[in-house]
């Protein structure tokens, strides 16, 4: 159990050294990891697939490879997670959908392809709503992914299950996948990093991009992958290996001029720093407003920034952003799947589909997308990072859709994530951190939103907040029940 916990504890750039110089061998680095899903699993269901005979394989191979002195990836032996609405072929892929129960992509999502080729050891599927239509942990297909701070409370979604396994340190990192703020929630209510690229620096292929797949082909225009882990530099890692162009996708942008590994180094000194603690008109915790606002201050205190109060200006996008989602979905193909397993789909998911979507809501949303965009590229003109809470509230219980009451004033059901859809609507790189903790200790995270392709800037300011107000040695309170770590920090 000692050994466990030592491996468990590393973080991914840490590990990929330990195993580069043969101090730890891949299979003893996935023995760990999978001893601890085995332990943990059963209370948490971060994962809905876990791999054993092809992630025991994969380990063996990269370990000879080592013994050999061939040549490895960056990733060589590192276990990882990989979200069940990312395509891996040979393993099951459902998202979370009784339509996808038994569905075997017959090809690898081209991060997937990446990931493989950079030699980490793929864990297993974690856990999604379904179809990703949902910012909570719960499908008709798996048991319901659990908060490892609560169990009784929801890790946020639809990256669920990556956001779980890695604040329990199950996996060191996970891919997650954001059409809505699906890496930014769960990584905020399961106190982890994690990193929604600018839109295009990871290409999509087949997901979201193949039209034989109803529900799997969705949010081409919303959609993003990303990494999530305990340290802004193990995802930086990540993503130095899953970006850049490739043209099964049109959206895919050249190469970075930087390296994303050097973008954890350097100072923030000078960067001026616009923060919304609730875009002029949403309703907030007040537990989440008093950590996040602690968390602004290190900006100005310790980072020498200069932070003003500021909002972009515009309005509740929440009906915008509900269309743009609609349009990117196959309608035809998703009206005859409700028709085929509507009586065991998510019921808000059918409400969706089933809606009567006129071509006008569509224009109309569309033209309102562009002036928000508008909105923020004037506003980002003045500022080189924009800060706001990641979400409205802290974790709340599993099954429920969100809290219909904030501060006392009566929300819709986007209201407790207000501040991440719109900035998938345009499609700049945003990050959230962990910013503290409320009373009962739960976790809060902070939105770190960059200009137009600034992904650089969000690495950069996120480390440097890391450097500041670390928190990769607290850990949630069920591994120290499970005896998984000797006290908490």
């Amino acid at each position: 159990m000692a050994i466990q916990q030592q491996i468990c504890g590393m973080d991914a750039v840490a590990l990929a050294e330990a195993i580069r110089s043969k101090s730890l061998s891949p299979s003893e680095v996935l023995d760990a990891h999978l001893e601890r899903i085995a332990i943990l699993e059963p209370f948490l269901h971060s994962f809905c697939l876990v791999a054993f005979e092809s992630a025991r394989r994969e380990a063996r191979e990269v370990g000879d490879r080592i013994l050999r002195g061939d040549v490895v990836g960056p990733l060589a032996g590192i276990p990882i997670g990989i979200k069940d609405l990312v395509c891996t072929a040979g393993l099951t892929t459902t998202g979370g959908s009784i339509a996808y129960r038994d569905f075997v992509p017959d090809e690898d999502d081209v991060v997937v392809e990446r990931i493989k080729s950079a030699g980490a050891i793929i864990v297993g599927k974690t856990n999604v709503s379904e179809l990703g239509y949902g910012g909570i942990g719960h499908n008709p297909v798996f048991e319901t992914t659990r908060n490892p701070w609560n169990t009784d409370l929801t890790p946020g979604g639809s990256s669920a299950g990556s956001g779980s396994a890695v604040a329990s340190g199950e996996v060191p990192f996970a891919v997650g996948s954001d059409g809505g703020g699906s890496i930014r929630i769960p990584s905020a209510h399961s106190g982890i990093f994690g990193m929604k690229p600018s839109m295009g620096r990871v290409p999509l292929y087949p997901g979201c991009r193949d039209e034989r797949y109803p529900g799997l082909s969705s949010w081409e225009s919303l959609e993003h992958l990303g990494p999530m882990s305990r340290t802004v530099a193990d995802s930086a890692l990540l993503l130095s290996v899953m970006a850049g162009p490739d043209p099964r996708d049109r959206h895919s942008l050249p190469e970075a001029n930087f390296d994303w590994r050097e973008c954890v180094n350097g100072d923030l000194k000078g960067l001026r720093v616009a923060y919304s603690p609730d875009w002029g008109y949403a309703a907030v915790d007040p537990q989440v407003r008093r950590v996040v606002d602690e968390a602004v201050k290190v900006f100005e205190r310790d980072l020498g920034c200069s932070v003003e109060i500021a909002h972009p200006g515009w309005s509740d996008p929440s009906e915008t952003f509900a269309a743009i989602v609609a349009m990117d979905s196959d309608l035809e193909g998703m009206r005859d799947m409700v028709k085929r397993f509507g009586s065991q789909m998510s019921p808000h998911l059918v409400a969706l589909v089933q809606r009567p979507w006129t071509a006008e809501e569509f224009t109309n949303a569309g033209m309102a997308r562009k002036a928000l965009a508008n909105k923020m590229w004037r506003f980002m003109s003045g500022y080189d990072l924009l800060l706001t809470p990641t979400l409205a509230v802290p974790p709340f219980p599993v099954h429920s859709m969100g809290p219909a009451t904030i501060d006392g004033r009566s929300v819709g059901p986007r209201g407790w994530s207000a501040f991440v859809f719109p900035i998938n609507l345009t499609g700049q790189p945003a990050a959230s951190v962990p910013a503290g903790f409320t009373e009962d200790g739960l976790p809060v995270g902070l939105q770190i939103v960059g200009r137009h392709l600034a992904d650089q800037t969000v690495l950069k300011a996120s480390a440097a907040f890391e450097r500041v107000r670390p928190w990769r040695d607290r850990w949630p309170s069920l591994l120290a029940e499970k005896g998984l770590i000797a006290k908490l920090c």
